[in-house]
């Protein structure tokens, strides 16, 4: 039986990742919809739970944890089992799931993606770090560069990262996948088939839904 799971923070590509981990592991949860960059994260009450005043961030029970990938890989390891493990038993499947969710989070959101979001103008934030357009320029070049380590793995006509299993990598790369589509970075050919499969899993679905600010 899960603990009281309280997840804050709706509306972006990192906040949705959680969303995602907790309705394939159809585990009921609290939302707290709250924003960056409005404020929300910079209340009392949130920020005596996170000194980073980040979001998302999960209360499950006593823990407070922050960092999507590893809300999603805290979630899969302490819930998933059976169909839904998200994470590879074998050590060496293990091992290769763990390269790629540090590859993902550093070769193509931090590094990539959000610096484009950091100095862009297109849906970025520009007007808070200053617009840089060689530097968005040159980020998208070098997501483009670094997804061919997707490209290669994905022509081999495996379903997921993971070969016929699905994982938090893929919740980690469909939503970098997304993220730049999104910004015009577009995305290599092999990734298209993948991200259709990704994105119409009904947990995908579910999680989009509620990803959205109230209105």
């Amino acid at each position: 039986m899960a603990n009281n799971l309280v997840l804050w923070g709706v509306g972006t590509y990192r906040t949705i990742r959680p969303h995602w981990a907790l309705h394939e592991l159809g585990l009921a949860y609290e939302m707290r919809p709250i924003q960056p960059r409005t404020g929300e994260t910079k209340t009392a009450e949130f920020t005596a739970l996170s000194p980073r005043q980040k979001i998302p961030l999960l209360q499950d029970g006593d823990l407070t944890i922050g960092e999507s990938a590893a809300i999603v890989a805290h979630l899969a390891r302490r819930y998933g089992n059976g169909r839904n493990a998200l994470i590879p038993e074998d050590p060496t499947r293990f091992a290769k799931w763990l390269e790629w969710c540090f590859f993902i989070v550093t070769e193509l959101d931090s590094t990539s993606l959000y610096v484009m979001r950091r100095h862009g103008e297109v849906q970025g934030l520009a007007h808070l770090y200053g617009h840089a357009p060689e530097v968005v320029q040159r980020a998208g070049e070098y997501f483009r560069d670094q997804l061919r380590n997707v490209d290669v793995a994905l022509q081999d006509g495996r379903i997921y990262l993971m070969g016929d299993q699905f994982t938090t990598a893929d919740i980690l790369l469909t939503t970098c996948l997304t993220w730049a589509i999104d910004y015009g970075v577009g995305i290599c050919d092999s990734a298209v088939p993948y991200l259709k499969r990704t994105m119409a899993r009904d947990a995908y679905i579910a999680a989009e839904a509620v990803n959205v600010p109230p209105g």
